[in-house]
Parts: structure tokens; C-alpha cells; sequence
């Protein structure tokens, strides 16, 4: 039986949408954050030593990191070739842009957004009022010289990407949309959201649209609150 280690309002859901897509039965378990600090409780280092979710265990493999997860499963699961293009040669351009996506959305695209959150809570944290205003500046400073042109850039990348197909491998869904579905959702969230991002906008509507993806967020939770994990 497959299992899901899943963490409320995180990447996990993505393990869980995969799943849906593929018809595929398993078991969830769910864990809540720290109130205070939002971070994985504790027992989630009961089943990876990180304690970090999502963690997939499917009969005897434990595995952690999604793109990782999602990889495994079309791997494994993905008979039809529905959700990869595995059977497509090495170096179609469907395959290697399939490839690039998987790993850009957390090599790439979510440093700057964990960035803005990090950003955010040093402007908020509570701390003596005279450490206040320095702290705001050393925010501000981040955020104006590297935070965020840095989530500007890669905002402006997946938009030029979207702007050619309506998904990240080409013309047809695949497994490296549902792993970049969180960068985006946690860029909505944040720092300056996708007012100018028609492709990005579109491409959210499209996924919140599957049913799959329904029956994940029914299951696991919606992220409409994203927070970081």
C-alpha cells in the first residue's frame, strides 16, 4: 500500500495530485505545522531523517523530495505515458523541456520566493522597538536589491514559457506542470503576486480546473494560505 507523509499546506499536495491523476489508491497521513513557527512537527523525523514532507513509502522505498516522488511515479506508474514523455527519444524538445522543469521549479524558481518569505517575516518578527527600523531597512534593502529582482526575473521566465505553450513540456499536461504548480501558487501569494502574469494567471486556472487536482486538495487541503514549509 502506498503512503503519503503529507504536511498541511506545502509542496505534498503536488505527491497527492500525481497520484490522483494516475489513478493510483494510497493511504494519507496527515501532519499539522507548529502554530508558532510553522515548521514539521517532530514526528515527521519518524519516517525521514530530514522531518520534512512530502514522503512517499510504496512497499519497501521510502522516498523524499517531490520532483523526486513525481519522477518515480510516472516512472513506475505511468503505463500510458500520460503524464512524461519517457517513450518520446532523449532529445525531443518535449523531453528535455520536460527534464528542465521538473528540477527548475525548487533549483531555481522557489529560492527567491522562500527568499520573500524570509524577507517578510524579518519586518514583522517581534523584537525590542529600537531594533525595529533597522531591521525594516535591512528588509527593505534585500528586497529592493536582490529579492526582488531575483522573483522578477523567474516570474517573467515562466511567463515567456507559458506565453509559447499552454504547459511547461509543450502542448500537452505533464508531471513537470505539477511540480511547478507550487513555485507559481506560492508567487501568487507573495511579494508582488501575478497581476502582470496573464500566462500565469491562466495556467493556475487550468489546474484548479482538473479534476484530480480537486479530489487532491479535497483529500490534503487547500493552499490558498501558503505560508512555506
Amino acid at each position: 500500500m502506498r503512503i503519503v507523509h503529507h504536511l498541511e499546506n506545502s509542496r505534498s499536495l503536488r505527491v497527492l495530485w500525481m497520484l490522483e491523476e494516475l489513478g493510483l489508491d494510497y493511504e494519507l497521513r496527515q501532519y499539522p505545522r507548529d502554530p508558532k513557527t510553522l515548521l514539521a512537527p517532530p514526528a515527521l523525523r519518524q519516517v525521514h531523517p530530514l522531518g520534512k514532507a512530502p514522503v512517499l513509502q510504496d512497499g519497501g522505498h521510502v522516498l523524499a523530495e517531490s520532483g523526486a516522488i513525481l519522477d518515480y511515479l510516472a516512472d513506475r506508474y505511468d503505463t500510458q505515458r500520460q503524464f512524461s514523455p519517457a517513450a518520446a527519444p532523449a532529445d525531443s524538445a518535449e523531453r528535455i523541456a520536460y527534464r528542465y522543469w521538473l528540477h527548475y521549479a525548487e533549483g531555481s524558481a522557489m529560492p527567491p520566493l522562500l527568499l520573500t518569505l524570509v524577507v517578510g517575516r524579518i519586518r514583522t518578527a517581534p523584537m525590542p522597538f529600537f531594533a525595529r527600523p533597522i531591521a525594516r531597512r535591512i528588509a527593505d534593502k534585500a528586497e529592493r536589491s536582490f529579492v526582488g529582482p531575483q522573483r522578477r526575473l523567474h516570474l517573467d521566465w515562466m511567463e515567456q514559457r507559458l506565453g509559447q505553450s499552454p504547459w511547461f513540456a509543450g502542448e500537452r499536461f505533464s508531471a513537470a506542470d505539477i511540480q511547478m504548480s507550487f513555485p507559481i501558487q506560492a508567487a501568487a501569494a507573495r511579494g508582488d503576486g501575478l497581476a502582470d502574469k496573464p500566462a500565469l494567471r491562466g495556467f493556475l486556472q487550468r489546474i484548479a480546473e482538473r479534476p484530480a487536482y480537486q479530489r487532491a486538495e479535497a483529500h490534503g487541503g487547500s493552499l490558498q494560505a501558503l505560508r512555506g514549509d
